[in-house]
């Protein structure tokens, strides 16, 4: 009685081998999906989410989009966003003398304070990339970057300010690592 339990035991171990190499096997013999990248580029990067970056302007592409409402910030589960509001101009006597005016006349004067961000700083490390700040900015001033190739050796090299990184583009200085080292040319 013991032998036949061990046989069947046996048997019952060998058919969850046989089954399992299968599966290698079915595999094994597709082709190989794992790209060797230093060797082989990417081709699928259209579908990449990078780190978040802010969007320029339709009239100046180096001013962001964004109107500090903070929307963005309150809407992250990570808490990995935060906003700093530019201060108002301190205004001339004229304006000054206006606004008195206006005041007693009854008019509400008009919020002088710029909208958009003085800073606005992100960080990388603690993001969950899950768009929520974008789903909730009313200016759709965010969007997820396409930059493959960040890298660094501390946490502080992701904590960025994304105002700075958008008028780095614009002064020609690369914001990120360029996406592909650049061949030489011969002259």
């Amino acid at each position: 009685m013991n032998a036949i339990k061990e046989a069947i035991k046996t048997v019952s171990d060998l058919w969850s081998l046989v089954v399992g190499l299968r599966v290698t096997g079915k595999y094994f013999l597709e082709p190989q999906r794992t790209v060797r990248y230093p060797w082989k580029a990417l081709a699928n990067t259209d579908t990449y989410k990078g780190h978040l970056e802010l969007v320029g302007g339709m009239k100046d592409p180096f001013k962001p989009r964004c109107i500090s409402c903070g929307m963005c910030a309150l809407a992250c589960p990570s808490n990995c966003l935060t906003i700093v509001k530019k201060k108002a101009p301190k205004p001339t006597p004229e304006e000054e003398k206006a606004l008195a005016e206006a005041k007693a006349n009854g008019d509400k004067p008009k919020d002088k304070a710029p909208k958009d961000p003085d800073k606005f700083i992100y960080d990388y490390s603690l993001c969950s990339l899950c768009g929520t700040c974008m789903e909730n900015c009313p200016a759709g001033a965010l969007r997820f970057s396409k930059n493959i190739y960040m890298a660094g050796y501390s946490r502080n090299d992701f904590l960025f300010d994304l105002v700075v990184k958008l008028r780095e583009s614009d002064a020609g200085t690369p914001a990120e690592p360029a996406a592909a080292p650049a061949e030489k040319s011969e002259a």
